[in-house]
């Protein structure tokens, strides 16, 4: 899944593209014909010597992609006498037509980096359990929402493997939070801190319900912490529930109450980015980007008071989505299969470098790698406050799947990618649809895909 911002670095953005405008792209058939930033690691000339070719997310924390470039893969080429090639894209529309040549063509990349279970491709990839099950053997196990995010129990299969992921917490401006006396816990907390702020200040709520990724998160963490969801543990569609109706008229309410109409048309993720930052939003739901944006812009005031909270608690539980899941996956007809599965199991074992180097934003999916992460999340030296990530801690805790309560898988993906659910909210909260006939029609959309998967075998 993922999550791709503008990326901030040395002043220029990087416009990025939504779920839609991918999915869009694939059904299509579109193929790039460019292979983005390249980068050869140099070593000993030699005919013989082995390749691996990588392609990456170009990150949106510039540091980690030095570290990568500089460090880890210099210094695992060498080792390995391999000449490592990366390239890189940016936004995730490249990502599926470059994915989508490569099959076509049979002939790619060894190793590809997702930002979302690529569940789809599936029957294009290895099996990657053997490198889970070696990588649990020098660091321990991996953690559920890996596991839920690149197994697929139809299949017994792992399409991919996932070495990190990024937590979804509240951002929400403190001072104004403050000024109403209260802390956004749980969601009635943001009902109501939300329409006392925007009644008193004029800060709106600024959680997107439009076609989008973040809103696509969002709505998902409102329907799970109302004890809803899309799939039951089976595979089975169950979004037509009480518990969904419950949070459709939660979010008709806050909309109605604390939100505005520009929440509606967001056309991608960095929209709520830049309605914080530049000090209209009161509370958004977001990766730390936000407040790591504020700091390397120098925006003293705005990171000041900009702070983070935990995902909300629902009438059922609190739970998030993981802002970006990162699934590395090797093709069947990748040239190097040993050289990317040795890889990725000396990879896991640099995961607190990468976790330092990504500036906390890669979170371990191998908890035992970074045995220090309170601490390093404690005291962080460009926080204002120095602890102000701490409550990052147990993120691993109420960070959740897009498959939740099961296993996300291609029809849940294709849900995702076609953004029915923020539709099904933003149809109720904007009264184009009563809630029950919002909800109806999502259910429908949601069997078919769920059908049109089963008959292919991958659910």
């Amino acid at each position: 899944m993922s999550a791709q911002k503008d990326k901030v670095s040395k002043g220029e953005k990087v416009k990025s593209i939504s779920r839609r405008e991918f999915i869009k792209t694939v059904t299509a058939g579109m193929f790039a014909t460019g292979l983005g930033a390249n980068i050869i690691i140099p070593g000993k000339a030699n005919a013989d010597r082995k390749k691996l070719k990588i392609l990456k997310w170009s990150h949106i924390v510039p540091s980690f992609d030095e570290w990568f470039k500089e460090t880890y893969v210099k210094e695992w080429g060498e080792k390995n006498d391999t000449e490592v090639i990366v390239d890189y894209f940016y936004a995730p529309v490249e990502l599926l037509q470059k994915s989508s040549a490569a099959v076509s063509a049979q002939k790619g990349h060894d190793l590809v980096m997702f930002l979302w279970p690529p569940a789809a491709f599936e029957n294009h990839v290895i099996d990657h359990n053997e490198i889970y099950q070696e990588c649990e053997k020098k660091y321990g196990k991996a953690n559920e929402l890996a596991v839920k995010s690149t197994y697929n129990p139809k299949t017994k299969k792992y399409y991919g493997f996932s070495e990190s992921y990024v937590p979804d917490p509240v951002i929400y401006r403190k001072d104004l939070w403050d000024g109403v006396g209260i802390y956004p816990h749980t969601w009635e907390d943001v009902l109501r801190g939300g329409m006392k702020i925007k009644k008193k200040d004029g800060n709106p709520v600024a959680i997107g319900i439009s076609s989008e990724l973040d809103s696509n998160m969002a709505m998902r963490a409102i329907m799970y912490s109302f004890g809803a969801s899309v799939q039951d543990e089976g595979g089975n569609v169950v979004i037509n529930s009480k518990q969904t109706m419950e949070a459709v008229n939660f979010v008709r309410t806050l909309f109605k109450e604390a939100m505005c109409p520009e929440v509606l048309t967001w056309p991608d993720p960095n929209a709520n980015n830049e309605f914080m930052l530049a000090g209209t939003g009161s509370l958004a739901m977001n990766a730390i980007s936000i407040i790591r944006t504020a700091e390397n812009r120098k925006l003293t005031e705005m990171s000041k008071n900009i702070w983070l909270a935990k995902a909300p608690a629902g009438p059922a539980r609190r739970t998030g989505l993981e802002h970006i899941c990162s699934v590395y996956v090797i093709w069947k007809f990748a040239e190097n299969i040993k050289g990317a599965k040795q890889f990725l199991v000396d990879y896991i074992g640099s995961s607190r470098e990468a976790f330092l180097g990504s500036e906390l934003y890669n979170f371990p999916t191998f908890p035992n790698t970074v045995s220090d992460l309170d601490m390093l999340i404690a005291n962080d030296s460009n926080a204002d406050p120095p602890d102000k990530y701490k409550v990052l801690k147990d993120a691993e805790m109420w960070t959740t799947n897009v498959g939740d309560p099961g296993y996300a898988n291609a029809a849940t993906d294709e849900i995702f990618g076609r953004n029915i659910i923020p539709t099904m909210f933003r149809k109720a909260a904007t009264d184009e649809a009563a809630p029950d006939e919002a909800i109806r029609e999502a259910e429908a959309k949601c069997k078919q895909i769920f059908a049109r998967w089963r008959e292919r075998g991958l659910v």
